[in-house]
């Protein structure tokens, strides 16, 4: 970015905070404000925190602003004027829950009062982002990132478990004692049999052709070049037993690619909504793999491109070593491994009760206590027996 450009960013943010100052003038009221730029929907973890927050106190107010920044000049505009509508309801709020960087909860100076939770927007953690992503392909420069005040100004930053503490401090460059093991509420759905039950039941009323044939679910993260996606996709589709299983696509929500091939079945839901429907899932380097954990299914890493994938992401885990689950480059490698129930359903439910711990009373109770100031003062904030200094 130009000097030029950096003093404009720098002019523009002094603006904003004076006009916040003025915003901060309105008395608080007792409300929370869920912001979002990963979905243009409430997403289930928002709604979950507010059914349970409403359920506990009737008094309190919620608001939603959750909205993609849209690509182009216009759209940022728009999404300028988005932002000034948050700090209004940032200046007038006890409580503000998001799920990723939020410019106007880093960049601004709020009242005292206000409780920032950021609870991120993925189960588990893989991929490495905020700042242990400076100086990447994918990331941010140091300089941006200083500007915008990247992952700052968080009361608490929700973690699904503390083994992976060093790969949240990296990446918000917070204190250890501002992070707790709370792993998303949809934890508390994908866990509950009793969940994953139903909601297979009800996508299975709707399609009864699935209940004839095993389920393999595909839900790939997203890709920039979607030819390469193509390719694996349909490498992959060239070796289904279509006697035996149906094959459900559920591409990444950014995802351009279309699959034209009548043996491949699309559902209007969300991937965490189509997991109960499956028995098998294909994923690559989402944590994806987390959920399809807690709501017991078998799982397979699919890494057609994992050559040029690995040089333009770093990754917290080994994905070939740390997780024990097939992962392979190879499509008849995959398929093969499904066909020969070429899994290990002990140690891989280890491995996600190890990284997705949940609390005692579960995920969405334990957020509302946040908000509403019923948590426990001698909760332990960290386990120093599971952070590698």
């Amino acid at each position: 970015m130009t000097s030029i450009k950096m003093t404009i960013l720098k002019i523009g943010i002094v603006c904003l905070n004076a006009l916040y100052t003025l915003m901060k003038i309105i008395p608080c009221s007792k409300k929370a404000v869920f912001i979002s730029r990963q979905f243009d929907y409430i997403s289930v973890d928002f709604k979950l925190i507010n059914d349970e927050l409403i359920k506990r106190d009737k008094q309190w107010k919620t608001v939603f602003l959750t909205k993609r920044i849209k690509s182009g000049l216009v759209g940022k505009i728009f999404y300028g004027f988005h932002i000034i509508r948050q700090m209004y309801h940032l200046a007038t709020s006890k409580v503000v829950i998001i799920d990723g960087y939020c410019i106007a909860v880093s960049i601004l100076s709020h009242k005292k009062s206000l409780l920032v939770i950021q609870i991120w927007h993925a189960i588990g953690c893989m991929k490495k982002f905020g700042y242990a992503m400076i100086g990447e392909e994918e990331g941010s420069s140091e300089e941006i990132a200083k500007i915008m005040k990247m992952h700052r100004n968080y009361d608490w930053a929700l973690i699904s478990s503390y083994s992976f503490i060093n790969d949240y401090l990296e990446g918000f460059r917070i204190s250890k004692d501002k992070i707790l093991q709370i792993p998303l509420p949809k934890a508390d759905l994908l866990s509950d049999d009793d969940y994953v039950k139903n909601q297979r039941e009800k996508i299975f009323a709707e399609y009864p052709k699935l209940r004839d044939k095993k389920n393999i679910l595909y839900c790939p993260t997203f890709r920039k070049n979607s030819d390469s996606e193509q390719i694996g996709i349909k490498r992959l589709i060239e070796l289904i037993d279509f006697e035996t299983y149906n094959f459900i696509y559920n591409p990444h929500p950014n995802s351009k690619v279309v699959i034209d091939d009548p043996n491949v079945i699309s559902l209007p839901y969300k991937t965490m909504e189509v997991l109960p429907a499956s028995d098998y899932v294909i994923s690559d380097y989402s944590s994806v793999i987390y959920e399809a954990g807690l709501a017991k299914k078998s799982v397979f890493l699919y890494a057609y491109d994992w050559d040029e994938y690995s040089k333009k992401r770093s990754f917290n885990l080994d994905l070939e070593k740390d997780i024990p689950i097939v992962f392979s480059k190879e499509p008849q490698k995959i398929i093969s491994a499904i066909k020969e129930c070429e899994f290990d359903k002990n140690k891989f439910s280890e491995f996600i009760k190890d990284n997705v711990v949940i609390p005692s009373g579960g995920c969405t109770k334990a957020i509302v206590d946040l908000i509403i100031g019923e948590r426990e003062e001698n909760d332990e904030r960290y386990n120093e027996r599971n952070i590698e200094e």
